[in-house]
């Protein structure tokens, strides 16, 4: 029986650190061991970083060292693979398979090559051997190779035998649709992905090629149709400027599918990306790298490398592969956007605001664009552009949508920091409008009214239902301790912000406020203690606005009830008149 392909316990990048640390004995020579060691030390560091560039750089002297190490090989292929390079990675696979015939990740990387050069008599070697992929792959990737080998009767046939078991229905479907529709038989593919003989789930790269062939059979408002069913209320550029050129009555290309390469790219894409949240981000980018190896044009699997090497938190790699995405596609805004956010981490404020700014002067009519844009602007404090970009977006809506209703509270947040409360809490009242009970929303507005002394009944109603529907978020529970003790009920704040604490132990803000609640009920030395914690969780990056340490060093100085009265406010409810209240 083949093995299935299951490397994933290697864990990627790290199968070369584990040969590594394998290793029984160390050269004995000081210049062995400066160029073995070295090599491994530089080699973990970029483990760690992901790294593939050093990686390559540093498994390769490391593989000089120990030409026949199965472990480093494999991990010289993930570099490799992780960086595009398949055709580097396949003399290294050769070797690894010599040495190890059976090793999944050599034969996963041969079969690549083999697919990516359309050699379909070695795709059929490769898979009669004892490898394996797995699952449903072995057979779609035959009936693709016999697709190149003009053997359509024997593709259909593989198709039709998959059929026949209720699992592999759907998927065998599909990928039959997309063969027809490769073939010109717009009419069966199309009559196949209506799901009336066999139920067709559909990924984004499933709606668009099922609208590409409507498309083709003049049928673009039931593509519109399909989008607006399958991609309600979506964000996606790409699919929005698709919609937008089928109800304009645009002919589209199917191009989804221009060879048996590219139904490969797809079948490799469509696992990969079903594999994002669930598997090693080391194997969804083996399944991605794939997929573009054998179609550079298929953006989507662009976009899934970009976005793993964002997860591995290698967002100079993102930025690169983003960059990748030709001006001239669909997916353009979206890489750019993409880009941006990883720009953004790479703390790069001011080259992320640009990328967005060049799609939006190329794009004014995308909403997202300048939502991403109004978002940048907001996380750089720069509250009166962030309002201009989100003023744009909100301009661009013909009719509400519960989904923006994260947009009408972005900028109320940015309208309330320039001091215009009556702007902000009315976006406040529309997102809730438009998201009812929505607990962000809820409590930001309930804290913001606590603060003013405001309608302190509706905030303690709002901060309690946005409690009830996040009972462990901190910050959440914080604003409901603190309505408690502005309106004088001290006993229930201690309670609530005692638990605000424990969720956000060194919080300088939460503990802040559970110093002055203590103190409100006579508890002076936890109070205290409670603001030296307070004064030692600032950092550099504290809202100093938010957490005013000078202030909590007056009160250490003086007592809460003298900065009270030093600012004019209210003096503390004594027990008496909170009682009553």
């Amino acid at each position: 029986m083949p093995t299935s392909f299951r490397f994933i316990r290697a864990a990627g990048c790290s199968a070369l650190l584990a040969a590594l640390l394998a290793t029984t004995t160390l050269p004995a020579s000081a210049q062995d061991m400066d160029g073995f060691t070295g090599s491994y030390l530089a080699a973990r560091s970029a483990d760690a970083n992901a790294d593939f560039k050093a990686l390559v750089e540093y498994g390769t002297r490391a593989l000089a060292d120990r030409p026949d190490n199965a472990g480093i090989m494999e991990g010289l292929l993930v570099a490799h693979i992780g960086l595009g390079q398949i055709d580097m990675a396949v003399p290294v696979a050769r070797r690894l398979t010599e040495l190890s015939p059976s090793n999944e990740l050599g034969q996963l990387v041969l079969l690549g090559d083999a697919m990516g050069s359309e050699d379909w008599a070695g795709v059929d070697r490769i898979l009669s051997g004892d490898f394996s992929v797995g699952g449903l792959m072995d057979p779609l990737i035959r009936a693709w190779a016999a697709i190149g080998e003009g053997k359509m009767s024997d593709a259909l046939a593989i198709f039709d035998d998959l059929a026949q078991d209720e699992v592999a229905a759907q998927v065998s479907a599909f990928q039959k649709a997309q063969a027809l529709a490769f073939v010109g038989d717009y009419e069966g593919a199309a009559e196949i992905l209506s799901g009336e003989t066999v139920p067709v789930t559909l990924n984004r790269a499933g709606v668009i090629a099922y609208a590409q062939i409507l498309s083709q059979l003049e049928r673009n408002q039931e593509a519109v149709a399909l989008i607006d069913e399958q991609l309600p209320e979506t964000g996606d550029e790409e699919i929005m400027t698709l919609r937008a050129e089928l109800d304009a009555g645009k002919p589209i290309d199917f191009d989804a599918i221009r060879s048996p390469k590219d139904g490969l790219s797809a079948l490799f894409y469509n696992v990969g990306e079903a594999l994002a949240n669930e598997a090693s981000p080391s194997l969804v980018l083996i399944y991605a790298r794939l997929s573009e190896h054998l179609n550079p044009d298929n953006v989507g699997a662009t976009l899934l490398t970009a976005a793993v090497f964002e997860n591995m938190g290698n967002n100079a790699l993102a930025v690169e592969t983003y960059d990748q995405i030709a001006d001239d596609s669909r997916a353009w805004p979206q890489a750019m956007m993409g880009k941006a956010n990883a720009l953004r981490r790479m703390e790069q404020p001011e080259e992320a605001i640009a990328a967005l700014s060049q799609v939006a002067d190329r794009f004014p009519e995308l909403s997202t664009i300048h939502v991403a844009l109004g978002d940048a602007y907001r996380y750089e404090e720069d509250w009166a552009a962030s309002q201009a970009a989100y003023d744009d977006a909100i301009a661009l809506y013909t009719e509400d949508h519960p989904a923006q209703w994260a947009v009408y509270f972005a900028r109320g947040i940015v309208q309330e920091r320039q001091d215009l409360w009556t702007e902000a809490e009315a976006d406040f009242r529309k997102a809730l409008e438009l998201q009812p009970g929505q607990p962000s929303v809820l409590n930001y507005l309930g804290y913001s009214y606590v603060e003013k002394g405001e309608n302190l009944d509706e905030a303690l109603d709002m901060i309690r239902d946005a409690v009830e529907a996040r009972p462990n978020e901190g910050y959440i529970v914080d604003s409901l301790g603190w309505v408690y003790y502005r309106l004088g009920r001290y006993d229930e704040a201690v309670v609530e912000m005692e638990k605000a604490v424990a969720l956000m132990p060194v919080d300088p803000v939460v503990n802040d406020h559970l110093g002055d609640v203590y103190w409100a009920v006579g508890r002076v030395r936890e109070a205290e203690f409670q603001w030296h914690r307070a004064l030692s969780f600032v950092t550099e990056d504290s809202d100093l606005d938010e957490v005013k340490p000078d202030r909590i060093r007056r009160k250490l100085e003086v007592g809460l009830d003298t900065v009270l009265e030093e600012e004019g406010a209210e003096p503390l409810l004594t027990r008496e008149r909170a009682a009553a209240n």
